[in-house]
């Protein structure tokens, strides 16, 4: 695949991961997490961390997810693969967190882990299908 058709994927990807998380975290979920995680939060958004971790995961998502589908030109791939990557990245966070920081709710890992599953599987089938739109398949 021609690194341009990678690139466009990949601002693609983040456009769509962006907009998605965006509504859950500022919108759909903000009452939740504010309900479950008040004190552990902060006021005010780390943007230089926040950033950093969107460029990395979407980079995951790209390799682990939207490349080997498309090299095998399955949409149903990109979605297990996303789904799977989504769920152990988001597991790492949140089972880490029940095992070491006092008071972090379950009910907060189990809904971050849906979360992470299906955000995931959703950027990757949006970023199989950029690649083979930008590819002319």
């Amino acid at each position: 695949m021609p690194m341009t058709v990678i690139a466009g994927t990949y601002a693609l990807m983040t456009a769509v991961f962006f907009a998605i998380d965006l509504v859950w975290l500022g919108i759909v979920a903000r009452p939740f997490y504010q309900t479950h995680l008040g004190p552990l939060l902060r006021p005010d958004v780390r943007w230089g961390p926040a950033i950093l971790f969107y460029l990395l995961f979407i980079t995951g998502i790209l390799v682990f997810a939207v490349l080997p589908a498309v090299e095998r030109a399955s949409l149903w791939r990109a979605v297990a693969l996303g789904a799977f990557f989504g769920f152990v990245a988001y597991a790492t966070y949140d089972l880490t967190s029940l095992a070491l920081v006092k008071g972090f709710p379950d009910i907060v890992a189990v809904v971050d882990m849906a979360w992470g599953t299906v955000l995931t599987a959703t950027v990757a089938a949006a970023g199989y299908a950029a690649a083979r739109w930008l590819s002319g398949h």
